[in-house]
């Protein structure tokens, strides 16, 4: 058995609870963990931000456990129960395989070659590659399914489109790493925020596993090698539009179906739809589809000699010649919808957003749209990551023809308002939810009265829920609203996704509209309030992604704004949000000294300033802050008299949830100076007050530190 105070040992533990960050029990074990690792060694030691300076950190602990036998008591009763990255508990399948689906014996020959390769060390990787609509993604997923016992440990799919702001190259690599973690069955709570953490577990969990992995729509090499791996049962399935510069895998080229093969779908997608097969228009169908799955199933559901004589011969790309086709089967209403809607790539398209875009009324909107999944000119919105019911999305082929024709047919001025619309949509949609979401706190400016649209909301729970699975089209309109020089709504709907970031997680989504909200603050007015709040909330997303020197800049800057525009409120919280920082990287001396400077700051909040009615928690939540500080620094006495105080006023408030939290750090004060058993009144305490509060992995860390206790206590 390896000895748990072994260097290679402890830099196990420190790796594992820096993996955990993504939940609040998480960023607990590991201010737990900075606190320890100064007591073993006798002074400060940063947080480790890599692999190097880890295992420094780990060699620094080993040497001082060595020479102290009750430190290396203390780190292993710590280390057993400090969080593991958890286990994959899903063997997920891939959707429905098409249920026509015609050729393609040459492509899925190759595919079966390689997955059985026999096993080198390289990774088992094929990139189909043909133009859109030739069929890349159907011949993935279908031979997937024909291979399910190629594969018993399961099958993941992650479509790497991307979508909202900065989403033009893709989903990044991190974002597709999560989605892999999520089909394994990793809760959000439990996946790594830092991209090499999220790597190193999806390896971990495929190490011995015999899997598919299908990456759809894939844009560059750089979002596929992440991904890749030696492990000898797991085949990579990329689909793309052409190869893959950098990208050492089998290329197998997807090209047009032959006509017999043609004809052999076009027959049997017809007889499905109930569709009389004309067999005199036969020969103008067939050459105007030019062998494209997609322009066959298009075409089917117009199988007239009258139709097909009229259009006359082949287009030159077969998918544009079918969405051309399918528009001008369209009513006005529908065809003006389908053009306005392609201005942006959303990827869930609801009733109320269309209606909204469109000046209409939400019946109307729904029917419009289903006539369009009707005509296969949207398709329906399935998403593993955010609800769709009801909803759609564009092919890009589709969008971009669309919205071609959109300059044409209604002009930019309509085109542009139609954009506007939507945002404005957007933005009284999230402005509610957010508010009720969390009612806490304070938020710059005061948002409109919601319109119907934005809806009204039964309790937090609902109202998160509610952004969350709008997240997509809000990340969509964040990008629209810059691109307008619309400077409010990009910063109204970033200040809006807050309860997102807060309780959901969700930072890497989040990073590229942060990113956005800075630089149009900026470039509108680099020393207002807004630029000030944007950049406060941007060091709080790359604090959890572990991105502290970019953190620290943006926390820096959002202060020296708040201060010269006279905002004490922002000044404060950008300073408070630097000391939570400091407590992030064991830097705790520092970190107590942003939050004194912090109080300091807040006194000069008037009566009836801003902020002023929120202005007791504040000062709550920086005496918990300041009492976590003073433990770090293993100040025991001062850390429980500050969480003490601060406990009284949540108690009083009737905050379960910031009751717990104060709880549990008084609690992990009380174990570190041989206190165990003073401290588990107050677990059981914290235990109870998170029962309705859906808080499971602050209990789990909660259950972990009272075993420690207990053990401690001899109980």
């Amino acid at each position: 058995m390896l000895d748990p105070t072994s260097a290679t040992a402890v830099a196990a533990v420190l790796g594992a609870v820096g993996s955990g960050l993504a939940n609040e029990a998480g960023k607990a074990a590991w201010e737990s963990a900075g606190g320890l690792v100064r007591r073993i060694v006798g002074r400060e030691v940063r947080a480790p931000r890599g692999r190097d300076e880890l295992d420094g950190v780990a060699r620094q602990v080993h040497d001082a456990l060595r020479r102290d036998p009750a430190l290396a008591r203390a780190w292993t009763a710590f280390a057993r129960s400090a969080p593991r990255p958890g286990h994959p508990n899903e063997a997920p399948a891939l959707h429905a395989s098409t249920r026509f689906f015609t050729d393609r014996d040459s492509e899925r020959k190759a595919l079966s070659r390689e997955a059985s390769r026999k096993a080198d060390g390289r990774p088992r990787i094929a990139v189909l590659h043909g133009p859109q609509g030739i069929g890349t993604s159907a011949l993935a997923i279908h031979w997937g399914c024909a291979e399910l016992r190629r594969f018993p440990d399961g099958q993941l799919y992650a479509d790497l489109r991307g979508s909202g702001t900065g989403s033009a190259s893709g989903a990044d690599p991190s974002t597709v790493l999560r989605l892999l973690l999520q089909q394994l069955g990793f809760p959000a709570a439990e996946i790594p925020p830092g991209a090499d953490d999220r790597q190193a577990l999806l390896r971990a969990c495929t190490a011995d596993r015999r899997m598919l992995i299908v990456l759809d729509h894939a844009r560059s090499a750089a979002q596929i090698l992440p991904v890749l791996t030696s492990a000898p049962g797991v085949f990579v399935i990329v689909a793309a539009r052409h190869p893959l510069p950098g990208l050492d895998a089998v290329g197998i080229p997807v090209g047009p179906l032959a006509d017999k093969d043609a004809r052999r779908l076009l027959a049997e997608v017809a007889r499905a739809g109930n569709v009389t097969l004309d067999r005199a228009a036969l020969p103008a169908v067939l050459a105007r589809c030019a062998g494209s799955p997609f322009a066959l199933r298009a075409a089917a559901a117009r199988l007239t000699a009258q139709h097909w004589r009229q259009e006359g011969g082949p287009g030159g790309d077969a998918a544009r010649t079918a969405a051309a086709d399918g528009m001008r089967d369209l009513g006005p209403d529908a065809a003006r919808t389908l053009r306005l809607l392609a201005q942006r790539d959303w990827p869930a398209i609801g009733a109320p957003m269309a209606a909204a875009t469109l000046g209409l009324d939400e019946p109307t909107a729904e029917r419009i749209l289903g006539e369009l999944a009707d005509s296969r000119l949207l398709e329906s919105a399935a998403n593993g990551t955010y609800s769709t019911n009801g909803r759609y999305w564009l092919r890009p082929l589709i969008r971009e023809y669309a919205a071609t024709e959109a300059l044409r047919e209604d002009g930019l001025a309509a085109v542009e308002e139609a954009v506007r619309r939507a945002v404005r949509w957007c933005v009284t949609f999230a402005e509610p939810a957010s508010k009720a979401a969390l009612s806490q706190g304070w938020r710059l400016g005061d948002p409109e009265q919601p319109t119907p649209g934005g809806g009204w909301y039964t309790n937090a729970g609902e109202a998160l829920k509610a952004l969350h699975d709008e997240l997509g089209n809000l990340l969509q309109a964040v990008g629209a609203a810059e691109e307008l020089g619309d400077t409010d709504s990009v910063f109204r709907l970033n200040q809006a996704l807050w309860p997102v970031q807060l309780k959901m997680g969700c930072h890497d989504e989040l990073l590229p509209a942060l990113r956005a909200g800075v630089r149009a603050t900026t470039a509108h007015a680099p020393d207002s309030r807004e630029a000030a709040r944007m950049q406060t909330l941007l060091g709080l997303n790359l604090t959890e992604l572990r991105q502290w020197a970019e953190a620290e800049s943006a926390f820096t800057a959002a202060a020296r704004i708040e201060q010269a525009v006279g905002h004490t409120r922002g000044h404060a919280t950008a300073v408070e949000s630097l000391g939570l920082l400091r407590l992030r990287e064991w830097r705790y001396r520092e970190a107590y000294d942003c939050f004194e400077a912090a109080d300091r700051i807040l006194d000069g909040v008037t009566a009836d300033g801003e902020g002023s009615g929120d202005l007791p928690r504040a000062r709550a939540l920086l005496e918990r802050h300041r009492g976590r500080a003073l433990r770090g620094l293993g100040q025991w006495a001062e850390a429980e008299a500050r969480l003490e105080s601060a406990l009284a006023f949540f108690r009083g408030t009737h905050e379960a949830y910031n009751t717990a939290r104060t709880l549990t750090d008084l609690a992990e004060t009380f174990e570190a100076s041989g206190r165990a058993t003073d401290a588990l009144p107050l677990i059981d305490e914290a235990i109870a007050a998170l029962a309705n509060e859906q808080a499971q992995y602050q209990l789990i860390h909660l259950r972990r530190l009272r075993e420690r206790c207990a053990g401690s206590a001899g109980e």
